[in-house]
């Protein structure tokens, strides 16, 4: 299924983990909100060591592979961005405080990472099995990218989500929250969740339900596991410093998810159709690059109207 071996993903799984030790055990160890040095250094630090890794596999095994790996990397790392605007929707709805939005962050990349190993094991086994499986994949990305360029704005309804009303009937939750932490004790000494556990519940249903895009979207790129993985892990360990650079800026880039929904569609069809057309890597990464740098332009150029005051 694969052309990378045990030993390769060894030396990838090892990586992952030193990165994580220095980012949540080394400098993020007691847990503060991120300032915008700290976030912008630490973001750029690992883009550069995701595009670093690029370098490695074009030295290593050649173009092919490595622009496979670059391209996936561009989808999952765009993708994760509109995995921010939820994350930001889910904060304000549940009033989670500042000190406490670092540890839901740093316990969502882990489930992610976690998950996106079983989704990518599961479509690759289904792609090898199933050949027709593809055109469903395809089905799915262009129905996302519709829906969500025809969607007025994101909405969350956690109200609805099985998993928290589940939790609700099951769980004792307080009212408050006690800083970052899960649990509290009221006068009698009985112990409550605080709704941080929800919050967690939500940010890992979420990282589920964008699993279900960004996993089909890179297979139309690349068949290769490895490849998959390691763009979906680059992409997912820089998320929790991002948040920290975009969460006051992300209504100025208000045509990114446009931008986004016809990366989507673009991908969808172009998994389709691989049937009887082979779009080449470097046309798709280049269209890609476009329409990124196209809406973040736009973005710039055309800012959002502010709203009108109210009398």
């Amino acid at each position: 299924m694969t052309a990378h071996g045990p030993a390769v993903w060894l030396g990838f799984t090892v990586l992952v983990i030193a990165l994580l030790v220095i980012d949540l055990g080394v400098l993020n160890r007691r847990g503060h909100v991120l300032s915008m040095k700290e976030a912008g250094g630490w973001s750029a630090g690992l883009v550069a060591l995701a595009l670093a890794f690029g370098g490695y596999l074009w030295w290593r095994e050649g173009g092919t592979h490595a622009l496979e790996y670059l391209t996936g990397y561009l989808i999952e790392l765009s993708l994760s961005v509109d995995n921010l605007f939820v994350f930001i929707l889910i904060f304000q709805y549940f009033a989670v405080p500042p000190i406490a939005q670092p540890k839901v962050l740093k316990w969502g990349i882990l489930g992610a990472i976690v998950l996106r190993g079983i989704m990518i094991a599961l479509g690759a086994l289904l792609l090898a099995r199933f050949h027709w499986i593809i055109y469903v994949f395809g089905g799915i990305l262009v129905f996302t990218g519709l829906r969500m360029l025809l969607s007025s704005g994101e909405e969350i309804h956690p109200e609805r989500n099985p998993v928290l009303r589940l939790a609700r009937k099951l769980l004792p939750i307080n009212t408050g929250y006690n800083g970052d932490r899960f649990t509290c004790r009221n006068v009698q000494g009985k112990l409550y969740f605080t709704p941080l556990i929800l919050v967690i519940l939500m940010v890992e249903w979420s990282d589920l339900v964008f699993a279900i895009d960004s996993i089909p979207a890179i297979f139309a790129v690349t068949r290769d596991p490895f490849l998959v993985y390691s763009s979906n892990v680059f992409a997912i360990l820089g998320l929790r410093a991002l948040y920290f650079v975009l969460a006051g800026a992300m209504d100025r880039f208000h045509f990114l998810k446009a931008g986004i929904s016809a990366i989507l569609i673009f991908i969808g069809i172009k998994m389709a159709v691989s049937g009887w057309v082979k779009v080449p890597t470097l046309a798709a990464l280049a269209v890609i690059v476009g329409v990124l740098g196209t809406a973040v332009v736009a973005s710039l150029l055309k800012p959002r109207p502010a709203p009108a005051a109210a009398d």
